[in-house]
């Protein structure tokens, strides 16, 4: 579970003490976070090879599509809200969470790919 809580918190799986991202970017000014190359307490290189965050498109893709299925639910069947509407709100929830599932797909796919050192 431990585990879980350090992806989520997009901390280093090395030491889980040094951060992933230097800034958490902003939606709003159309900046997306900014990684850094390695880890500041412990120098774990988190790209282990060129190309290595593309699979992290695919969690990222799985997390919005959780987060849209989530909110046509809640808000057309709970809540009965016209299916224009619930479209509406949807867009809208793609749009302010796309940074957030930018930083936890990248940390979720280290931590799929992190082996410990024994």
């Amino acid at each position: 579970m431990s585990k879980v809580i350090d992806a989520l918190n997009c901390k280093c799986p090395n030491c889980k003490d040094g951060k992933i991202f230097k800034d958490s970017g902003n939606i709003f000014l159309l900046k997306i976070p900014k990684m850094n190359d390695r880890c500041l307490v412990c120098d774990y290189k988190f790209e282990r090879e060129t190309g290595f965050f593309f699979g992290a498109m695919f969690v990222s893709y799985a997390l919005a599509v959780a987060e849209m299925i989530t909110c046509l639910v809640v808000f057309w069947s709970l809540i009965d809200f016209s299916p224009l509407r619930v479209f509406f709100i949807i867009v809208a929830m793609a749009f302010l969470l796309s940074t957030l599932n930018f930083k936890l797909s990248r940390s979720i796919w280290i931590y799929l790919f992190y082996k410990t050192k024994a």
